[in-house]
């Protein structure tokens, strides 16, 4: 993008308006400011931000459509990585927060700029890890997921984010309801092995024990690595709350994929390349770091699965119901059967229990 972006139109950021609140609010920054869009889609929008001097910026903001407040709370997210900036978490530095919708129609955050890898598939993580590397992001990854669950988070005014008590049961509870209002836009479709799980899954909970804070969806692709493997920052806040920590633990085994796996989950295997630790060392290095019990686990992922399952049908039906019009519906016949496959996989999981 030309660096006189000023002019130019951008969907999701009025850049006079942005750019004037910028030069306001964010220390030292000068524009003109170059705009360049890297996550978009049904999720917030991330925009990598680069102003007069070369300087690094991110600005998040809700999708121009689906503008939910509860779905995309700016705020919140601000709020959060600006309580975790003082602990031993890894988060980009929190550098303002703009809730005046005149300035660019919805609110937005800015954030510090971190450099670094983010490994989606096995080729990134064979090219910029070594083996080495590869073992140590593995492990670190878990010892940043212990950090989390350790903070006080009274101390850092994180205390009233969300319910502390009975994690699981609302989450059993909302993603069901969202699973069955899904199956029922497609005329005929009946997932059994779905109803079965959640009912074994309800009258099996854990007690869950104090609340910490739970990312919510904490994998190798939504942290920044280093060259040296280590978490440089965890990404995409987006749906952290308080809860049963365990919840976090047992999704990150579920996205673990380990060589020799059969069907890795989406097709996304970074972790399948040689170096990177099994499921089993993360689940011993976690159990170490935080004195946490891990002998309920198994439920945690079986859990994960079925939560999968349930997210996975609502894109199903959407497709299925042609909400991509035309024949953009065409090769998510494959989600069908997807889902069926997690629900499965959540009953393998939950076979000891």
């Amino acid at each position: 993008m030309p660096a006189d972006s000023e002019s130019a139109e951008i969907e999701g950021i009025d850049v006079p308006r942005v750019s004037a609140w910028l030069e306001a609010n964010i220390p030292d920054a000068a524009g003109p400011f170059d705009f360049e869009l890297v996550a978009g889609g049904r999720s917030n929008l991330t925009f990598k931000v680069t102003d007069s001097a070369g300087r690094n910026l991110v600005l998040r903001r809700p999708p121009t459509s689906h503008v939910l407040a509860t779905a995309h709370d700016m705020g919140r997210e601000h709020k959060i990585i600006s309580a975790l900036g003082p602990t031993p978490v890894p988060v980009a530095p929190a550098l303002g927060f703009c809730d005046d919708e005149a300035i660019n129609g919805r609110p937005f955050y800015v954030m510090g700029y971190v450099e670094g890898h983010i490994l989606r598939d096995a080729t990134t993580a064979e090219k910029v890890l070594t083996e080495d590397g590869r073992r140590a992001a593995g492990y670190d990854l878990v010892d940043v997921l212990a950090a989390i669950h350790a903070v006080d988070v009274d101390a850092v005014g994180l205390g009233d984010l969300a319910r502390k008590e009975g994690y699981i049961e609302r989450q059993l509870k909302r993603w069901y309801s969202q699973f069955k209002q899904s199956e029922a836009m497609t005329e005929g479709r009946s997932v059994k092995i779905v109803d079965e799980m959640h009912d074994f899954l309800a009258a099996r909970i854990p007690d869950q024990g104090p609340a910490a804070i739970v990312h919510g969806d904490y994998r190798l692709d939504n942290t920044m690595l280093g060259d040296d493997g280590k978490v440089r920052a965890v990404l995409d806040w987006e749906i952290c709350t308080l809860g049963d920590p365990l919840a976090d633990v047992g999704l990150l085994m579920v996205y673990w994929a380990e060589a020799g796996d059969e069907n890795a989950l989406m097709g996304i295997a970074p972790t399948a390349s040689p170096g990177f630790p099994t499921r089993d060392e993360l689940r011993a290095r976690y159990s170490d770091k935080s004195g946490r019990d891990p002998s309920q686990l198994d439920f945690y992922i079986s859990f994960g699965y079925w939560k999968l399952a349930c997210i996975l049908e609502g894109v199903y039906s959407r497709y299925a119901g042609g909400a991509m019009g035309g024949d953009r519906s065409a090769g998510f016949e494959g989600f069908a059967q997807q889902v069926a496959n997690l629900a499965e996989a959540s009953k393998a999981a939950a076979a000891n229990l």
